[in-house]
């Protein structure tokens, strides 16, 4: 069946199109089931404005826009309400309680920050040498003994600004990777990096090494498009070549995840 659980809308600061507009486009590009995760909004008691979420307040509109889609929709797509979480220890029980009360179906593990995201410290940029690799490996490991996260979004983020394949990298991947087998965890194929690498011919994620790994180790895969234009859901050139790859190197993969329960 072809899902995808990794969508984003214009709250995010950095994505275009309407939410209809990824409703329409999943359902021309044949999914069977499409999940929103925008970026999750952090209650703060400070006045730092995030450049890449919504703020708090535009939560609940974030939650009826999509409940009312799936109502209009419902002969057509199946869709599901989630997030795209970081893990901030200090931050887990607000963010159980923000998934009890809208009853939320789901929410995927991105990795983005170490600690807080006021820090600045933002892995897609700013790991740079092995100590912040380390730091990466840590808390992507703490997150998903959690146990809440459905799967762990681009695991090998931090390629995207560290580029050597040293030690630290193929230390970084091997650990990731038994971690995410050892606790079930399904990692992501992420696409949006496909067209990153291929518009910058870059070699971040989704980095041929680190699935090497991920085969070897067993791990178990989702694709995820990680849509920040409705138009990525129409084009199956990413899509197919992501089975294609998976399947080439024997890496089982999942089509669905479970869901919360109420």
């Amino acid at each position: 069946m072809k899902t995808n659980y990794h969508t984003h809308t214009t709250r995010c600061l950095h994505a275009t199109g309407s939410d209809e507009s990824y409703v329409l486009s999943a359902i021309k590009g044949g999914y069977k089931e499409l999940g929103f995760s925008d970026h999750t909004p952090w209650k703060r008691e400070d006045k730092f404005r995030s450049i890449m979420r919504m703020d708090v307040e535009e939560f609940p509109f974030y939650v009826k826009s999509i409940r009312g889609l799936r109502e209009k929709y419902k002969e057509n797509i199946s869709l599901k309400i989630g997030l795209e979480c970081e893990y901030f220890k200090d931050k887990m029980s607000w963010l159980k309680e923000l998934i009890q009360e809208y009853q939320l179906d789901y929410v995927i593990f991105g990795n983005h920050f170490y600690g807080d995201e006021k820090n600045d410290f933002f892995f897609d940029e700013s790991t740079l040498d092995k100590h912040a690799v380390d730091l990466y490996v840590r808390s992507a490991i703490e997150g998903m003994e959690t146990g809440l996260y459905a799967y762990l979004a681009h695991p090998e983020l931090f390629t995207r600004s560290y580029l050597k394949q040293d030690d630290a990298c193929i230390g970084a991947f091997r650990s990731l990777c038994r971690a995410a087998k050892q606790m079930s965890v399904p990692i992501e194929y992420n696409l949006a990096g496909c067209i990153y690498n291929e518009k910058y011919h870059a070699a971040s994620y989704p980095h041929p090494k680190f699935w090497e790994i991920a085969a070897q180790e067993g791990c178990t895969a989702i694709i995820g498009v990680d849509a920040h234009n409705n138009l990525h859901l129409e084009t199956d050139k990413y899509y197919l070549a992501a089975q294609k790859q998976l399947s080439r190197l024997g890496i089982a993969t999942i089509d669905t995840i479970p869901f919360f329960t109420y």
